[in-house]
């Protein structure tokens, strides 16, 4: 079984202000998320070992994008989020 299975999923976007590393431009950024919320209970067809898996189971946000579009019309050049943080547990 996928562990995608266990949870219900639904993009979120998340505002954040970032500054572009080459022009030093500081804007706010719309940043996609993943939101996956655990089901309320497993498949039928699912094993023992399922279960063990789904129990450990918790909310968790994933992020999407992983780079930016700097908004300085004079700069347009794409950035990556500075920051490591990709799964946010709830």
């Amino acid at each position: 079984m996928d562990e995608r299975e266990f949870f219900t999923e639904r993009v979120e976007v998340k505002r954040a202000s970032y500054t572009c590393p080459q022009c030093r431009f500081r804007a706010e950024y719309g940043i996609r998320w993943l939101r996956r919320t655990k089901k309320r209970s497993l498949p039928r067809y699912a094993t023992d070992e399922d279960r063990m898996k789904f129990a450990k189971a918790r909310d968790h946000l994933v992020r999407i994008d992983d780079e930016l579009i700097c908004q300085n019309p004079r700069c347009g050049r794409r950035f990556e989020i500075p920051s490591f943080q990709t799964v946010v547990f709830l």
